[in-house]
């Protein structure tokens, strides 16, 4: 199921608001949250990849990454086979344990990714250092998802695209109103993801200006196309 977003149209935010305050993510606590599930992660998410579709959403958005190409926070590098053969790849996350297994993953489809542990609202590149920037389902877990989208848009050259497939609030007021109910416990059991925030809307509010975009998976999943302004 999938609805197309204009390029125009504003998200509809939905920021959390059942979480205690001193549960909230910070980075360190972020690391050590990734850090414990780096060798189970891919189990944790088959479901949403192969059932849902999330591999084949990933496959259609990445193919069109071009030139020196960041993925943000990689994980465990399931983008990395994905983007175009030749590619220029550096890959950073905040986790360690979660940066083995993508270089374990790397290695094991013969590629050559520079990996750096490196914390996405403070990313140590130049401003413009690459051609395409990407992240996968991240904006959802960043404790400033805005902070950092505006480094990916910094670290973006000009005239370069942003790649981005995110989670978050449905557009179905049932399901919608079933992830505001079990924000918390989601958050609890899902190291820090908050699935009702508006990932466009962030987009947005980060000054960045969205090409166009979809929304695929009971109206969740967004896969965005935008560029710096």
């Amino acid at each position: 199921m999938k609805t197309i977003i204009s390029a125009e149209q504003k998200g509809k935010t939905c920021p959390p608001r059942r979480i205690p305050f001193n549960e909230k993510m910070t980075a360190s606590k972020l690391q050590n949250a990734y850090d414990e599930i780096a060798n189970q992660y891919e189990k944790k998410i088959w479901f949403d990849q192969h059932i849902l579709g999330v591999a084949r959403l990933r496959k259609k958005l990445l193919s069109k990454a071009n030139g020196k190409i960041l993925d943000v926070a990689c994980g465990t590098g399931l983008n990395i086979p994905l983007f175009p053969l030749g590619s220029d790849i550096t890959a950073v996350d905040l986790s360690p344990n979660m940066l083995e297994v993508a270089r374990a993953n790397a290695t094991k489809h013969n590629l050559n990714v520079n990996l750096a542990v490196m914390d996405a609202e403070h990313l140590e590149f130049p401003d413009g250092s690459f051609d395409t920037v990407v992240s996968t389902l991240s904006t959802c877990t960043f404790p400033d998802p805005v902070r950092a989208l505006q480094e990916m848009k910094r670290v973006c050259r000009p005239n370069g695209l942003i790649l981005l497939l995110e989670h978050g609030h449905s557009n179905l007021p049932w399901l919608a109103n079933f992830q505001d109910r079990n924000e918390y416990k989601h958050f609890q059991e899902h190291a820090g993801c908050r699935w009702n925030q508006d990932p466009l809307d962030l987009v947005q509010s980060a000054g960045i200006k969205v090409l166009g975009g979809k929304r695929y998976i009971l109206g969740m999943f967004h896969s965005i196309e935008a560029k710096p302004l």
